[in-house]
């Protein structure tokens, strides 16, 4: 027989160190790729082994890990914001519906804590509860009409109430905005004719206040003539008289063209002596 024709097979021994030769380079690449993990910008690494959380914290970067054993959750601790719509009710028990946007972010070293104790479920369930239970509380505390005239101050206490209940699960409070007060129409209503009630109360007050200042404007000018005819009456003397008759005169005398008229009035006429 030819030794041309003769089919040559691969040794069962080359092809089995071939076949474990592949497989255990392939087990290295996925070790060395278990081995490592990358924490992106804006997050932290909560790191579980064997399903316990661990007290360490992976910062932003890239990082080694013991593979199949260790697992990490990226956790994000930038600013996130959610809004929520409350309804409430005043001192004065009148239903108040508020809109409230809130900004918050997790506390980088305390993520891991976080995810222990609630998970990454937070928001629906701490946050949100949060801010109802903190916009109750506060509300509670002032009449709708305070709420609407003491905005600023309401905000204030919700922030710090809502403040307070996140603090305990590592949740950072930024600010908060309380975008909208509306309460019932008959309330609304109600304010309205109030606000159309003052203002023409303070119509009527301002208009008493200027009759007053005019008439008091009055007396003090009739005061003033009265007292100045007064002094005038004290300065009229007989010799002032006298003064003031010889003076006219004087001045008649000054305006005489040399005719001599045939009656003139005065205190010493003169006579026609042709």
């Amino acid at each position: 027989m030819d030794d041309k024709n003769v089919v040559q097979y691969p040794n069962p021994q080359n092809l089995s160190k071939g076949v474990t030769g592949i497989v255990i380079v392939a087990l290295v690449v996925i070790l060395a790729f278990q081995s490592f993990t990358i924490v992106e910008a804006g997050h932290r690494g909560v790191v579980l082994q064997l399903g316990a959380v661990q007290p360490k914290v992976l910062n932003e970067g890239l990082h080694f890990k013991i593979p199949f054993i260790q697992t990490v959750v990226p956790v994000e601790v930038r600013v996130q914001k959610t809004e929520s719509a409350q309804v409430s009710a005043s001192r004065d028990l009148q239903t108040v519906s508020t809109t409230i946007a809130v900004n918050y972010h997790l506390s980088p070293d305390g993520v891991n804590s976080l995810f222990q104790r609630v998970g990454l479920q937070f928001q629906t369930r701490i946050v949100d509860p949060a801010i109802g239970e903190a916009l109750k509380a506060v509300t509670a505390q002032y009449t709708a009409e305070e709420l609407i005239s003491k905005r600023s101050e309401v905000s204030a206490q919700v922030k710090q109430v809502l403040a307070d209940r996140l603090t305990p699960y590592n949740i950072i409070l930024d600010e908060i905005n309380i975008t909208t007060f509306e309460f019932s129409e008959d309330f609304n209503r109600a304010i309205e004719a109030k606000q159309i009630a003052e203002q023409q109360a303070l119509k009527s007050k301002l208009d008493l206040e200027r009759i007053k200042i005019e008439k008091e404007q009055e007396i003090t000018r009739a005061q003033a003539q009265a007292e100045a005819l007064r002094l005038q009456k004290q300065e009229v003397t007989p010799e002032l008289i006298q003064l003031r008759q010889i003076e006219a005169q004087l001045q008649a005398i000054q305006k005489w063209d040399g005719k001599m008229p045939n009656v003139t009035g005065g205190a010493t006429p003169f006579i026609n002596v042709e």
